[in-house]
């Protein structure tokens, strides 16, 4: 797993897709921030908060390649030829996307430490904002990486991991308009019919309580919600054995 982290990782730097994510990172973090410090009123958390909404744009771009480039290549052959474990090629991928966030995320860093350095506070809240954030970024990672693994083209696995990203990001929008057409396809069924609004309402809660953003919007007031994080890891970890299943079908194709 490490040799595969570090092989990922590294790539990033040697290729223009690392410095390109860096690179949008580093301009939304400064432009929040300057915002939010030309008026006086700088606020980590809504800045991390903010910049969570980015995650449809810079997860496709690190994870497009991951497993598409080398399908494309031909060199994914060699995971399914050799005696190394699948699972820890999945992990260290993740890692590696996971470890390049990590050093984006310095930008932040740094403009905590030039808001305690002006003066102002960094609270509970702020904290709340980057445990959800970083554990967004794996889940996001994740799908990033099992978009990548069912296709060999990275403009494809960009769009598909985009979709799954807007979808989840838009969750409790969709859960609104899907509870609203279950109302009205119940009233058109059963006229005068009662159930009609509960059921509608049941069908928008249900979609609603997939909605990662909800479940962790507390994190921003310093109330910190353990079954939340593990919502967001557990998603994580199922399309990670998605991926893992995907591989080893083709492993078992290869002999």
């Amino acid at each position: 797993m490490l040799a595969i982290f570090k092989r990922e990782f590294l790539s990033y730097f040697r290729s223009p897709v690392g410095y390109v994510a860096i690179a949008i990172f580093s301009f939304l973090a400064g432009f929040i921030f300057y915002s939010q410090y030309s008026e006086g009123a700088v606020n980590i958390g809504s800045e991390v908060i903010s910049l969570r909404t980015f995650f449809v744009i810079i997860v496709p771009i690190i994870t497009m390649g991951l497993f598409a480039e080398d399908k494309k290549r031909g060199t994914d052959i060699l995971y399914y030829t050799t005696p190394v474990s699948l699972f820890s090629v999945v992990a260290g991928k993740v890692l590696a996307s996971f470890a390049l966030y990590v050093v984006m995320f310095i930008n932040v860093i740094i403009h905590i430490i030039v808001t305690l350095a002006s003066g102002g506070v960094f609270g509970v809240g702020a904290v709340g904002t980057i445990v959800v954030f970083f554990f967004m970024a794996f889940m996001f990672i994740t799908m990033g990486l099992f978009a990548s693994a069912i296709t060999d083209s990275q403009i494809v696995s960009a769009i598909v991991s985009f979709i799954f990203i807007l979808i989840t990001q838009i969750i409790s929008v969709i859960g609104d308009y899907l509870g609203t057409a279950a109302t009205s396809l119940v009233a058109m069924i059963n006229p005068g019919s009662e159930t009609a609004s509960s059921f509608g309402e049941g069908v928008r809660s249900f979609i609603s309580w997939l909605d990662p953003f909800a479940k962790t919007q507390d994190f921003r007031l310093g109330i910190f919600s353990v079954s939340a994080l593990f919502f967001l890891l557990s998603i994580g970890i199922l399309f990670m054995y998605m991926t893992y299943r995907v591989l080893d079908k083709k492993r078992w194709s290869q002999a």
